[in-house]
């Protein structure tokens, strides 16, 4: 299905998109700083007119309710008015990895069908390469620098349209996003997002996590192509407060502590790697962060070490486990600061408006306890796989999405991730859970990060292998010390056998650990693997 469907009629009085959300504030609030980008502050008033003359822009330019419109940027401001004016005309917004290579994107342009795309300028060049690969897209604008041939300059364009906007009759069941999975294995698949999904997610995570408005503070440190970049960000549009964008490139962990207590951030998402190295800052719990009120990680798993050394640096702040995924919008399960210690590790229980059941492969719930895949119904969960019909019902077998994640439920309601369902290990017929050995080895004084991978081996059809980096300035543990740091922590079965050190583990731009790379590694001979 192509989502170019004539929308189903509405009042333009209900509604209820992002680009409506705007408009409210710019009616009520104008003078309100909506964004921060380093030096540059947007008030609500400054950001609704930019949207529209966007909007206007890409209207003139041939731009149709559910066309598709690419964002490539870094993380700026234009790539935000980009989401904005796309769900403002109606069309489908297809934010894109800027780390990808041309003909990665020109995957993305071709499967998505794009007929625009707002481009910042130090990617144009690679988007250009790209662009000449898929000739249907027609209309390209670019900031931040001169305009490639064959493209317009942003800024002259907004300046040439109008502020004023003839509103679309946008419903708000229709698609707003095309977000590509991280294609970890195979091609990226595009999991189409509703601007229902966006707002019920929005709406279910302030109602469960009690978000007061006021002096919210959002630091947007996510990458905006990524769903955390983008869903985090809407209930502080929805509340009307402010967003600080934090710039992309090389995390620099002092100098976001420095931003987060200059801007007196309220509220921060950051994934586990990030948040290592921002409790691993000098001086960091005696910076006046008093504003600082929730704390976040997600998108990768944390070890219980990492955990309880976050409590510690923040104690006046709410440590929120955020646990999902692109195609739920994201977040699916949540647990709450007051649990945080209580039930360390755990992912928390099931956000409002998510039902789950943990389910055998034969769709069978397995007994609490057990370990099974999470299966989810929620107004949350996208509305297909773009022009993926098998793939679509295949997500969707039994009429529940399914995660492919295995997790156990505790006998309090709690769920603990385990592994994901194609990364688990199989060795002598016990399945070994990597999830569940690879915070046991985190938590080693030597250890930075680690990785769990299968070998295959003649015995047992396959073995353990700890892919580990050492902590900075630390020498790795050697083969014989992490067995006999698990020996009590871990059967015998589930120890790793073999070990090799790496300078950093492959990571895509979400911060998951790239286990195929790793596989692909090994294969390949390029690991130097000691044995146990």
């Amino acid at each position: 299905m192509s989502n170019t469907e004539a929308p189903i009629p509405r009042l333009i009085g209900r509604g209820m998109t992002m680009g409506d959300q705007l408009a409210r504030h710019a009616r009520t609030k104008p003078d309100q700083i909506a964004y921060t980008f380093g030096e540059r502050d947007l008030s609500y008033r400054e950001l609704d007119q930019r949207v529209s003359r966007l909007a206007n822009a890409l209207r003139e330019r041939g731009v149709r309710y559910g066309d598709r419109v690419v964002a490539l940027g870094l993380n700026t401001l234009e790539v935000i008015e980009t989401f904005l004016a796309s769900t403002r005309l109606g069309a489908i917004c297809v934010p894109v990895n800027f780390r990808l290579v041309a003909d990665e994107i020109a995957y993305l342009l071709s499967d998505s069908g794009a007929a625009a795309a707002v481009v910042h300028a130090p990617l144009a060049q690679t988007f250009a390469k790209a662009r000449a690969q898929v000739p249907e897209l027609t209309t390209c604008l670019v900031y931040g620098g001169e305009a490639e041939a064959g493209a317009e300059a942003y800024e002259e364009v907004l300046a040439a349209s109008s502020p004023e906007f003839d509103e679309e009759t946008v419903n708000e069941y229709d698609a707003a996003f095309i977000m590509y999975t991280s294609g970890t294995t195979g091609k990226p698949k595009g999991a189409v997002l509703t601007h229902h999904n966006l707002l019920m997610h929005a709406f279910s995570n302030m109602a469960h996590l009690g978000v007061q408005p006021g002096d919210k503070v959002w630091l947007a440190a996510a990458p905006l192509f990524h769903i955390a970049g983008l869903s985090g960000m809407l209930p502080t549009l929805l509340l009307g407060g402010r967003t600080v964008l934090l710039p992309s490139g090389q995390f620099d962990p002092a100098a976001t502590v420095e931003l987060m207590e200059r801007e007196r951030i309220s509220d921060v998402f950051l994934v586990p790697a990030q948040w290592q190295a921002i409790v691993d800052t000098p001086g960091v719990a005696e910076r006046n962060l008093s504003c600082l009120g929730r704390i976040s990680w997600g998108a990768a798993p944390a070890s219980t070490t990492l955990l309880r050394r976050m409590i510690d640096t923040f104690p006046q702040a709410e440590v929120s486990t955020a646990f999902g995924q692109t195609e739920c919008s994201p977040v699916t399960t949540l647990l709450r600061g007051e649990d945080s210690i209580r039930k360390i590790g755990s992912v928390g229980t099931p956000m409002l408006n998510v039902e789950v059941r943990v389910v055998d492969d034969d769709m069978n719930d397995v007994p609490r306890g057990e370990v099974g895949e999470i299966v989810y119904r929620s107004p949350m969960v996208m509305k297909e796989y773009w022009n993926k019909p098998k793939e679509t019902a295949e997500a969707f077998r039994g009429g529940w999405f399914h995660s492919g994640d295995l997790v156990r439920e505790d006998e309090d309601g709690y769920y603990f991730v385990v592994d994901r369902k194609k990364d688990m290990i199989i060795s002598g017929g016990e399945n070994i859970y990597c999830a569940e050995v690879e915070n046991v080895l985190a938590a080693h004084p030597k250890i930075g990060e680690v990785a769990l991978i299968g070998i295959p081996d003649e015995k047992w059809g396959e073995t353990p292998l700890a892919v580990i980096s050492p902590r900075t300035g630390d020498e790795a543990p050697t083969a014989a010390e992490l067995s006999e740091w698990c020996t009590d922590r871990l059967a015998r079965y589930k120890r790793p056998r073999h070990l090799a050190v790496v300078p950093a583990l492959p990571r895509n731009p979400s911060g998951k650990i790239l286990k195929t790379e790793l596989r692909a590694s090994q294969k390949a001979g390029k690991l130097d693997i000691t044995s146990a």
